[in-house]
């Protein structure tokens, strides 16, 4: 038996890996399928595979396999591939074009008056990396078909019930109590908790992990006709993403822009949940200068959450009989279902952890 505590988007697609190879699976959410507590909620994600570091770029072409194998196997579509840019000095798109090329990557580098001719309702004012296999995920749907899925599979789901102790046996059997009474006797616990991952208390040492309160904003197209790519633009001012809304953009074709930076430091049970009105100033004044094709002015504002390691690697490790998940640090959801993989594995112990993903790095 493996326990997964957490269905987020990691926790879910853990369950769905786990179920699917035949394995007895116990999904504990402490709240609905959905939910707003924490880092998966919503209704759009940036798949990309533009990373200055190849390891990262080699896991993304990994990640594109294991959605598709989501899709087929749910017959739900996830992905939506619209191409994505890579703006700003600090973004530095020469650089990325290179490590795109020496992975065998499709792109194409483009110089600012270039860049406007083919996309006019953004401004340019530096050359921009265009890779055409980013894209737009449904988190939300995705973290619901996981969870169908894998009870499909055969998993069972305890939702709305919260892991309230954790308690190691002999033989290497972990026992989990709940709010609710009930107990569970696990061979191996998968916990992807996400920013509630500090709360649980496990017997398993954690490494340094900031939890912020981020904010994102969504803005109409003034052109409903315009298909948008997703976009990421840094320089010496801020760090910005965009990315075609979903439906928490409202009735009207909008884009989700929002800092990638400047979260809140805050943790899962005390989040405000109150949009800093600095931010919204912050975004709305870069949607004015540099995304002209969008109204300033958001019609729709959200907040989540962000868990962050110093390296802003992923953490994905196991202790005993404990699989600790956490896969965030901002970029990870495009990784989800290849992360699902990765801990089904640690949890079955048919791999090592990586040493990047390691509790402990090495040096």
């Amino acid at each position: 038996m493996i326990a997964v505590v957490g269905a987020g988007l990691m926790g879910a697609a853990t369950a769905w890996q786990l179920a699917r190879q035949g394995h007895e699976v116990t999904l504990i959410e402490a709240y609905d399928i959905g939910h707003r507590h924490g880092s998966s909620h919503g209704s759009s994600r940036i798949f990309r595979r533009a990373y200055a570091d190849p390891f990262y770029v080699r896991l993304t072409g990994q990640a594109y396999e294991h959605w598709r194998e989501l899709e087929q196997d749910s017959s739900t579509p996830l992905l939506r591939t619209t191409g994505g840019l890579d703006l700003g000095e600090g973004r530095d798109p020469e650089g990325l074009a290179a490590v795109l090329g020496a992975a065998g990557v499709p792109y194409k580098l483009l110089g600012a008056e270039a860049a406007a001719e083919r996309w006019p309702y953004i401004r340019f004012t530096g050359p921009a990396l265009y890779h055409p296999d980013a894209g737009v995920l449904d988190s939300d749907q995705a973290v619901a078909t996981c969870v169908r899925r894998a009870v499909e599979h055969g998993a069972d789901a305890w939702i709305g019930v919260r892991v309230t102790g954790v308690d190691s046996l002999g033989d290497n059997k972990v026992l989990l109590r709940t709010d609710g009474g009930r107990e569970l006797i696990a061979d191996s616990v998968v916990f992807a908790a996400g920013a509630w991952l500090p709360d649980l208390h496990l017997p398993v040492p954690l490494p340094s992990l900031r939890v912020t309160q981020q904010q994102v904003f969504h803005f109409p197209q003034r052109d409903p006709g315009v298909r948008w790519p997703i976009l990421v633009s840094k320089d010496e001012a801020m760090q910005v993403f965009g990315l075609p809304s979903g439906a928490d953009g409202g009735p009207l074709p909008a884009v989700k822009v929002a800092e990638h930076d400047r979260g809140t430091p805050t943790t899962a049970r005390t989040r405000s949940g109150v949009v800093d009105p600095s931010s919204r100033t912050r975004v709305s004044g870069f949607v004015r200068d540099r995304l002209p094709g969008l109204m300033p002015d958001p019609v729709a504002e959200a907040t989540c959450l962000y868990t962050t390691t110093p390296d802003e690697d992923f953490v994905l490790d196991r202790r005993g009989p404990f699989v600790i998940v956490s896969p965030c640090s901002g970029h990870g959801a495009k990784f989800a279902p290849l992360v699902g993989a990765m801990a089904a594995d640690l949890a079955t112990g048919r791999t090592e952890p990586h040493p990047r993903f390691r509790l402990q790095r090495a040096g």
